[in-house]
């Protein structure tokens, strides 16, 4: 690592039609000191984002262009296999989260504490509010994910994870879809990693407003619960 007190962030952002808000996502992150580069991934979009990130010439992102659409899953597994940074973090382009929150994910891997930090939704902070089945669902998730791995997380489905570089880098991550947080948490329960929890805010969009993820994710997501967290123990 370059310095404990000063790690360097990668952040992998996976992007699936998101032409109404790539350029303020983007302009967010930028804006944040920590950030040395943001990998993003194109997943197939069809709305004008590929024409959009084309036009972009900082060089401190760096585009990759799935030909088809595969999931959000296989985005990040790609975005985290070209992560070059002390530390890595996802970022949704939908600016349900906020990247001035970075130092908060970032403290406990400075002081040397953890090797992954989850943002949880549900600890405290400001959230709009939205669908009560959804928070049903995501603590029914974190829940029977906490079951299988023996931890005491609050939000397991969270998208904001900042993991050490080559601690992620040593997972075989394999999922295409949204089953990649649960197989990444049983993942980096199996390895030991000292994993904290730090509350961030959250301002989820509605599916008009572009929302994907549905209920088929969700059975999804309790099979990788088993797979990763149980069959593969």
């Amino acid at each position: 690592m370059s310095g404990s007190d000063h790690p360097i962030l990668s952040v992998v952002m996976p992007v699936y039609n998101e032409i109404a808000t790539i350029d303020e996502i983007l302009a967010q992150v930028l804006a944040s000191p920590e950030v040395r580069e943001i990998v993003v991934v194109d997943d197939g979009s069809t709305d004008g984002t590929r024409d959009r990130l084309a036009e972009i010439s900082d060089e401190r992102i760096r585009v990759i262009l799935h030909p088809v659409n595969r999931g959000k899953g296989a985005a990040v597994r790609t975005g985290f296999a070209e992560a070059r940074g002390d530390v890595v973090v996802v970022q949704d382009a939908d600016l349900e989260y906020d990247p001035a929150e970075y130092p908060v994910l970032l403290q406990p891997i400075r002081a040397g504490l953890a090797d992954a930090v989850y943002g949880s939704r549900f600890l405290a902070g400001s959230s709009r509010v939205l669908y009560y089945k959804h928070r049903l669902g995501n603590g029914l998730l974190t829940f029977l994910s906490n079951f299988a791995t023996d931890l005491n997380l609050t939000d397991m489905e969270t998208c904001y994870k900042a993991v050490r570089r080559e601690v992620l880098q040593s997972l075989d991550l394999t999922q295409e879809r949204f089953g990649i947080e649960p197989e990444l948490t049983a993942k980096l329960a199996r390895a030991g990693a000292r994993i904290y929890e730090v509350p961030v805010s959250y301002r989820g969009r509605t599916y008009a407003e572009g929302k994907k993820i549905g209920w088929r994710d969700g059975l999804k997501a309790v099979w990788c619960i088993w797979k990763y967290g149980v069959l593969h123990r």
